[in-house]
């Protein structure tokens, strides 16, 4: 007898919550095999295949393409050939992925799934757990619900056609919120950024209804609410009753109507971008130096280079592997605060991080050990990673990581910048664009090419005496490249 198991979106890792359907790679009634991917998503991180830990026929699936799902809502359902207790997502994953494919789907008739280790779907049958049951109001006894028993939850489509009826919802019960749901049971929420929004702003969830699959609370239906009735304070306010407006002041922003325009949601790549600069600039008391320099002798050296032969030397490569030799004059900028420790954590390796314009936003690929290449393995790094990142194509371990960050906004055709520090790292280098200047090279008046460099760091790690010498070695050797010669 065919069984149907339920796969919910997984943790995906570094801390997602959230993930937006881009596109399904199989259509209700297909046969599917255990870890064949069956939907593309965008995290904030990168676009993902996920695989499904079970093998057998889709059912359902949950959410069309576009819609955002919360980790651990239902994505689809799959009618498997044996019976079996379906992994709870909520389980840690199995430790190693040796168990092979035994369980529903697989080769084995005993185990749980996949061999393919999700967080919350691992490779070995998972412990049957037992659900605390939320007692209906007004159920007689014996009665499901009001027993040991879980609660049936209704088909969407009878739910669907029973409010249709109706035309309105159904008034809730004594002793439940206004969403219909009992005053002490649990609220369905999974994502915390929705709790913490929720508590931000006074908000009770257990008078909010869900939109999500069986009455789940999304982060949309709680910005809603905040959109249509205010914080707590605007709400009791307005309760209160609030004086009139003398004559010619202008009307208080809590009765004003919403504002008009385009309105542009902050998630996937762009959310994740815009929450860690404003927790950079939250947390992280910045300071800025820069300086001009005269690139011309750095220009002439990659010339030189690209004219002997072999792969071609990037400029970035160049100026990153001045900022690794930069580095281990000045470990202080390798660094990372520990702020629970009250420590300053000072990191033995240079993983650089670059910055990267693409159509999904601005990412910040990661160059693993950057101090232990080359300009060669550092150009060819650099591009492999430029174009995972324009194909939307680069893992989290890609975008993470990261210790210290060159940020080459000259591409963009300015001059200068003050980078935003990307959180928890302690510093970045900017670099403007090369542009001939006059400029007084050995007591004469010259045509040079000239950049200017930016430091921004923590100034909770180091001074400014230690950010001006890392900044001035970065600036000679880009004068004098033969100054890298004592370091090689």
């Amino acid at each position: 007898m065919a069984q149907v198991l339920e796969f919910r979106l997984p943790d995906l890792g570094e801390g997602l919550t959230e993930a937006e359907i881009v596109r399904w790679l199989v259509e209700v009634g297909d046969v599917v095999g255990v870890d064949q991917p069956v939907v593309e998503v965008e995290t904030a991180k990168a676009m993902v295949e996920v695989p499904c830990p079970y093998g057998g026929v889709v059912t359902a699936r949950f959410g069309a393409e576009g819609a955002e799902l919360p980790v651990g809502a239902p994505l689809l359902t799959v009618a498997v050939g044996e019976p079996a207790v379906p992994p709870a997502p909520s389980a840690p994953p199995a430790a190693g992925g040796t168990g092979g494919t035994d369980g529903p789907g697989g080769t084995g008739g005993s185990g749980g799934g996949s061999g393919n280790v999700l967080v919350g779907y691992g490779t070995a049958k998972a412990p049957a757990r037992r659900r605390r049951v939320r007692a209906v109001p007004g159920a007689p006894a014996g009665a499901p619900g009001a027993g040991s028993g879980v609660v049936p939850a209704p088909a969407p489509d009878a739910r669907g056609a029973s409010r249709a009826a109706s035309g309105s919802a159904p008034a809730p019960a004594p002793g439940t919120g206004t969403a219909g749901r009992p005053a002490d049971g649990p609220v369905p929420v999974i994502s915390p950024l929705v709790r913490r929004l929720a508590r931000e702003h006074g908000l009770d969830l257990r008078t909010l209804p869900g939109s999500g699959p069986d009455g789940l609370i999304l982060r949309a239906d709680v910005e809603g609410a905040l959109r249509s009735g205010g914080t707590a304070q605007d709400r009791a306010t307005a309760a209160a009753g609030a004086l009139p407006c003398e004559p010619g002041a202008a009307a208080p922003a809590s009765v004003r109507g919403p504002a008009t325009g385009a309105r542009v949601p902050l998630k996937g790549v762009r959310g994740a971008v815009a929450e860690k600069l404003s927790r950079s600039r939250r947390e992280i008391p910045d300071a800025t130096c820069w300086v001009d320099a005269d690139a011309t002798e750095l220009l002439r050296a990659r010339a030189a280079m690209n004219a002997a032969g072999g792969p071609k030397i990037s400029l970035l490569a160049l100026l990153a592997r001045i900022c690794t030799a930069a580095l281990a004059r000045h470990p202080e900028l390798n660094s990372t605060v520990d702020t629970q420790a009250r420590e300053i954590v000072r990191l033995d390796h240079v993983h650089l991080g670059f910055a990267a314009q693409t159509e999904r936003g601005l990412v910040v690929p990661v160059v693993q050990d950057a101090h232990a290449r080359g300009a060669e393995a550092l150009t060819a790094e650099f591009a492999r990673l430029t174009e995972a990142a324009r194909a939307g194509t680069l893992t989290p371990g890609e975008l993470t990581g990261g210790t210290f960050t060159l940020n080459n906004y000259g591409v963009f055709g300015v001059d200068g910048s003050t980078p935003i520090i990307n959180h928890p790292e302690a510093a970045m280098l900017g670099v403007g664009r090369i542009v001939p200047k006059p400029w007084v090279h050995e007591g004469e008046l010259a045509v040079r090419q000239v950049v200017q460099l930016s430091l921004t760091f923590d100034h909770r790690v180091c001074d400014g005496g230690t950010a001006g010498g890392f900044l001035r070695y970065v600036a000679d050797c880009v004068e004098q490249p033969a100054v890298l010669l004592r370091t090689l």
